[in-house]
């Protein structure tokens, strides 16, 4: 109860004054794109597994079309490209590390002072372009391989996100996958013909923080943008 208070709290904060009667002033609606990178600490939903964090700066891209109906209202879409993936250790010597590029294509609102704070949340559907998976034995690195459109992941992931817009273009934004990350009737057939589904017990669904930094606005440079 205590934190859905502070969140209620945290939301009446932003979204209060979007509905106040101080002064009713018709403002023009503003219509930009944005862009910049994205640094992601993600994590997957494991059970009976060592997970361990990890941190992917690169190659993160996001591209917005911002829609500010008013100063304290707006929605925006886009298309991103997104390295998301997760680690854990399959036994005490064996760690996997497994990660997709995404392409997607997210809806969401934002509410608050879009110049300076608000809040923000939505969806987005991604599209795994290329799988990567490595393993290591020991700390050394026994396999490793990439596939480009690979059955082995889901061929659409779906996603919510939360966050908050900071001055100058940063934000902060939590994500949650609540379609799984692997295909878990995927098939595999080994040089002896022995096939396996080596995802099945594999009940995956990433999560992340991330702070978010917009570069360009428009065609300007943001943080030179009055």
């Amino acid at each position: 109860m205590k934190i859905l208070s502070c969140l209620l709290l945290v939301m009446g904060y932003f979204i209060a004054p979007s509905f106040a009667q101080e002064k009713v002033v018709e403002r023009e609606r503003k219509v930009y794109t944005s862009s910049g990178g994205e640094w992601i600490f993600s994590s997957g939903t494991l059970d009976n597994l060592n997970n361990v964090v990890r941190f992917s700066p690169v190659f993160n891209f996001q591209n917005l079309v911002n829609f500010d109906e008013t100063d304290r209202f707006g929605w925006f879409t886009g298309l991103n490209l997104r390295n998301v993936g997760f680690i854990y250790d399959e036994s005490p010597s064996v760690r996997k590390k497994a990660r997709v590029y995404n392409l997607g294509i997210p809806l969401g609102v934002k509410v608050g002072d879009l110049s300076n704070r608000f809040l923000f949340f939505g969806y987005e559907l991604e599209m795994p372009l290329n799988y990567k998976e490595k393993t290591f034995t020991n700390e050394r690195r026994t396999d490793r391989f990439n596939v480009w459109f690979s059955d082995r992941v889901r061929p659409f992931q779906h996603s919510l996100m939360v966050g908050m817009g900071l001055p100058k273009g940063t934000s902060i934004k939590f994500k949650y996958y609540f379609s799984q990350f692997y295909n878990r009737n995927f098939q595999q057939t080994d040089a002896n013909g022995i096939t396996s589904r080596p995802y099945e017990d594999l009940n995956v669904n990433i999560f992340y923080v991330s702070l978010n930094f917009s570069l360009f606005r428009n065609t300007d440079f943001y943080y030179l943008d009055k």
